[in-house]
């Protein structure tokens, strides 16, 4: 059991903590400049809520940084002073463990999932990539990260920069392109429910076949009386830019 302190309330920060109480660990001190947003989290394990520096303690075993990828570097200045055997990690996917250069035992644990505040996840199955700056910070948090995680895997900052990228376009692009597809049958006055079967069989395919070979439909085929017809429907230029480039990119990456 390690005693934790938590940098950080957010999505990702808020799925972690409660995941590392569940595992049995000690989170001792909850650290957000939003001090409402330190008590919400640190209710739900015990914690100390914090929303000053000078009332960080630098006694724990583990601080862990979650918190927006541009803020790592100034929150890192803040914990220079803690304890010499103190393990400091962030998990941003994109930040690079040079960020926490100077520091005397640095890691990274990067949960590769997409998280919000106010939907379960099964941390069990989520991914967690991990790097350290050396042995001792190494045991620490593969040691954390497998006692939430059953797939915990080694990997070193540029391969988690173009994991990340992956990511952005596995989640991020596609949950836009849903929220376009939600805009459209509101338009003709219809329920996005009943996208769900679509969604979730074109996401179980992929467990079967590779991407490559799961796409289908007009852009695939270069059908350009479809493609026009369906141009016509789009209002926004944004949206109708958008929907060539895929068709081009589509069309060119079935060949």
């Amino acid at each position: 059991m390690k005693r934790i302190t938590i940098i950080g309330s957010g999505n990702l920060a808020t799925h972690l903590t409660v995941a590392l109480h569940r595992a049995g660990h000690h989170i001792a001190q909850v650290f957000s400049p939003t001090y409402s947003h330190a008590v919400a989290l640190a209710e739900r394990v015990d914690a100390e809520a914090v929303s000053e520096w000078g009332r960080v303690r630098k006694d724990a075993d583990v601080y862990v940084i979650a918190v927006k990828d541009d803020a790592v570097p100034s929150v890192v200045e803040e914990l220079r002073d803690v304890r010499e055997d103190s393990v400091v990690m962030h998990t941003a996917g994109s930040v690079p463990m040079s960020a926490l250069q100077g520091l005397e035992h640095a890691a990274v644990l990067y949960p590769m999932q997409t998280f919000s505040k106010t939907k379960e996840v099964d941390f069990a199955v989520i991914p967690c990539f991990i790097e350290a700056s050396d042995g001792y910070a190494l045991d620490i948090v593969r040691e954390l990260a497998e006692s939430v995680s059953r797939r915990v895997v080694e990997i070193d900052s540029d391969k988690r920069r173009h994991l990340h990228l992956a990511a952005v376009f596995a989640c991020n692009m596609v949950n836009h392109c849903y929220r376009l597809a939600e805009k459209e049958v509101q338009r003709a006055g219809l329920d996005f429910s009943l996208f769900l079967p679509l969604i979730e069989e074109t996401a179980n395919k992929i467990k079967d076949l590779s991407p490559h070979d799961a796409q289908t439909g007009p852009m695939v085929r270069g059908d350009e009386t479809v493609l026009n017809a369906q141009r016509s429907l789009i209002i926004a230029p944004l949206t109708r830019q958008l929907y060539d480039i895929m068709a081009e990119s589509i069309h060119s990456d079935s060949k």
